[in-house]
C-alpha cells in the first residue's frame, strides 16, 4: 500500500561493467514522470516520485491501468507523452495543473502513456525482496502483449546493445540508460541502480546572476549565473550554472561587479513584454512553477562568455542546472548561438516501445 519510495539511481560515466557488479540488465533512460502505480481491481492510484499523488492529473493512464493491467498489481515505471516520435517532457508538464477541465482537455489532446520497468508486487504476493531477475521475468509474464498505453520497458544483458541504445535512442527524447544489479531487491530510497546519461558543452553568454540565499548585506554570495544563446540576434534566456563552493560564490560575485548595468541597459530589460508561458521566458517573470519566488537578478553586461556541460535540451532551454566548466576569453559573445547545440539523430519511438 501506498506510500512506497521509489527505488534511485546513482550517476557513472559510460555504460559499467556487468561483471563487476554481479550481472546488469539494461534499459532506457524514460524521459518522464516517475511513477509508482498501485491497482486493486479498478481502484488505481498513482505515486510520484516524492509520494505525492498523480492520479487526478492523469485519467487516461488510470484508465488505460484498469483496462490493461493485471487486477492486482504494484508497479514501478514512468509516466510520459509523446508527439509523433518523440517525447515531450515540456507537454507532460503541462499536465499538472487545478483545473480539471484544463486536465481533461489535455487528457485527450495529448494523452499520456505509462511504461513499466519494475515490479513490487502481483496477487497476493511481494516481490519486492526478490532479486530484479525474477522480477523480470514475473514482470514480462504479467505484461505480455500490451501495445499502449501502457507497455513494458525493453531490457537488455548485453553492454554492447546498451551501448547502442545510449547513442540511438536519444534520438527518440530519452535521456539515456539504467543499469539495474540483477541479484538486488527493490530496495526504497536506496541509490542501487546505475544511469548513464548524456553530456555535452556549450558556451553560453552570462546574463546576469542571482544571490545565494545565505547572502547578507555585507557579505553577498553568487547564487546562479544566468545564461543566454544568441537567436536572430536577441540573447535568449537558456538556463543557469550554479552549484559552486561558498569561496567560490564569493570569488565569482566581485568579479562580477564591473559588468553591472541597469535593467533598462540590458537584453532582458523587456521582460514584461514576455508571457509567463513563453518557453525564452527571461528571469524575473513568474510562471506558474514559481509562484511566491523571488526571481529578482542583477543583470550584466553580456561580454563573458563560458564553457558549460549539460545533458538534455527543454525545448530551447537546458533541462537541468548547467556545469561550470570554463571561461571561453576566446569567444565572442555574439557567436554564441543555438547551431553549436547537438542535436540527436531521430529515432522512432515506437521500436524502442516494442520488447519482442
Amino acid at each position: 500500500m501506498p506510500p512506497v519510495q521509489p527505488m534511485l539511481a546513482k550517476s557513472v560515466k559510460g555504460i559499467p561493467d556487468p561483471e563487476k557488479h554481479g550481472g546488469l540488465s539494461f534499459e532506457p533512460k524514460w524521459d518522464g514522470f516517475r511513477c509508482l502505480l498501485f491497482k486493486d481491481g479498478d481502484e488505481v492510484e498513482l505515486a510520484s516520485r516524492n509520494t505525492k499523488p498523480l492520479t487526478r492529473y492523469f485519467p487516461e493512464v488510470v484508465a488505460a491501468a484498469r483496462e490493461q493491467l493485471p487486477a492486482r498489481c504494484v508497479l514501478d515505471g514512468e509516466i510520459f507523452v509523446a508527439i509523433g516520435e518523440r517525447l515531450e517532457f515540456e507537454v507532460l508538464q503541462e499536465r499538472i495543473h487545478p483545473a480539471a477541465s484544463r486536465i481533461e482537455m489535455l487528457s485527450e489532446k495529448t494523452p499520456a502513456s505509462y511504461v513499466a520497468f519494475d515490479l513490487l508486487a502481483l496477487g497476493e504476493e511481494s516481490y519486492a525482496e526478490r532479486p530484479f531477475a525474477e522480477r523480470r521475468v514475473a514482470l514480462e509474464e504479467a505484461l505480455r502483449g500490451l501495445d499502449g498505453p501502457c507497455y513494458l520497458t525493453r531490457t537488455t544483458t548485453d553492454p554492447a546493445v546498451a551501448q547502442e541504445w545510449f547513442e540511438q535512442f536519444e534520438g527518440a527524447g530519452l535521456d539515456g540508460v539504467v543499469a539495474k544489479p540483477l541479484a538486488s531487491p527493490y530496495q526504497q530510497n536506496v541509490r542501487s541502480m546505475l544511469k548513464i546519461k548524456h553530456e555535452r558543452t556549450a558556451d553560453v553568454v552570462v546574463g546576469g546572476y542571482r544571490e545565494h540565499k545565505t547572502s547578507t548585506p555585507g557579505k553577498p554570495l553568487l547564487g546562479s549565473l544566468l545564461l543566454g544563446l544568441y537567436s536572430d540576434g536577441e540573447l535568449q534566456h537558456v538556463g543557469v550554472s550554479a552549484s559552486f563552493t561558498a569561496a567560490r560564490r564569493a570569488e565569482l560575485i566581485e568579479q562580477l561587479q564591473p559588468l553591472v548595468i541597469p535593467i533598462e541597459e540590458h537584453p532582458w530589460g523587456r521582460w514584461a513584454e514576455f508571457l509567463t508561458a513563453n518557453p525564452d521566458r527571461v528571469p524575473g517573470t513568474q510562471s506558474r512553477w514559481s509562484q511566491g519566488k523571488d526571481l529578482s537578478f542583477t543583470p550584466l553586461r553580456p561580454e563573458l562568455v563560458l564553457e558549460v556541460a549539460y545533458d538534455h535540451m527543454e525545448g530551447r532551454r537546458f533541462r537541468h542546472t548547467a556545469q561550470f566548466r570554463r571561461w571561453r576569453t576566446d569567444r565572442d559573445p555574439e557567436s554564441c548561438g543555438y547551431d553549436q547545440l547537438d542535436e540527436p539523430v531521430g529515432y522512432d519511438l515506437a521500436r524502442i516501445l516494442s520488447v519482442d
